[in-house]
């Protein structure tokens, strides 16, 4: 008998390889707003998942507007869609998952609205009992904040759910809110930077997590 009762997974990174949509739409968006300057891609490569604000500071890129910038990034992001694609195994899992007694969660940084849009259009959307984006008023990853919110909505306790992600918020959040952390290397940070926070297990491909959920 498994020790979880409900495994919420990260999006960019975890379930999607979606570096190069993301990347793409950046140079397109601040080449629109007339703010690009060249920039080292790998940075922000290795910084997905935190805000735009941290990246474009380090990238040393001045952004007058970032909810401007957010805005138009949205509305290009689709353009790009077709250089993302679902990693290896993973809409087999999820479904797998979803017709299983274990509950199926979603935790991203990327807008509410956004990250239903492009669950949909890799047709994984059905497969999760609830979906948990960017929205005001709710603090983000690694705040164990929007964790502790999903537990509520499953009525269960922190401790019985698993965290599945690639980058630090996602280990400390889990950690934060006292649950079990996934760490998955094939993502935006290496083995390195994510064995030092300590995760409960460091996985190296997707299919993998097949048989810690299913044994």
């Amino acid at each position: 008998m498994k020790n979880f009762k409900a495994i919420v997974f990260d999006l960019d990174g975890t379930l999607t390889q979606s570096d190069e949509t993301i990347i793409e739409t950046t140079i397109h968006t601040l080449k629109e707003m007339e703010l690009y300057k060249p920039f080292n891609v790998h940075i922000l490569k290795g910084m997905i998942g935190h805000h735009f604000k941290e990246i474009f500071d380090e990238i040393d890129i001045f952004v007058p507007d970032m909810e401007e910038f957010i805005n138009v990034f949205k509305g290009n992001y689709f353009g790009f869609i077709d250089k993302t694609k679902l990693y290896p195994g993973v809409f087999e899992l999820l479904n797998k998952i979803s017709e299983s007694e274990i509950k199926l969660g979603l935790l991203t940084t990327k807008g509410q609205v956004q990250a239903e849009k492009i669950m949909h259009h890799f047709s994984i959307y059905d497969f999760f009992d609830i979906i948990v984006g960017r929205v005001p008023g709710v603090a983000i990853k690694p705040s164990p904040e929007p964790l502790i919110k999903i537990a509520n909505e499953f009525n269960l306790k922190t401790t019985d759910l698993v965290m599945v992600g690639d980058t630090e918020m996602d280990v400390l959040c889990a950690q934060n809110a006292g649950a079990e952390a996934w760490a998955v290397t094939y993502g935006y940070r290496s083995s390195d930077v994510l064995s030092e926070l300590k995760p409960d297990k460091l996985i190296t491909d997707f299919s993998e997590i097949n048989e810690m959920v299913f044994g």
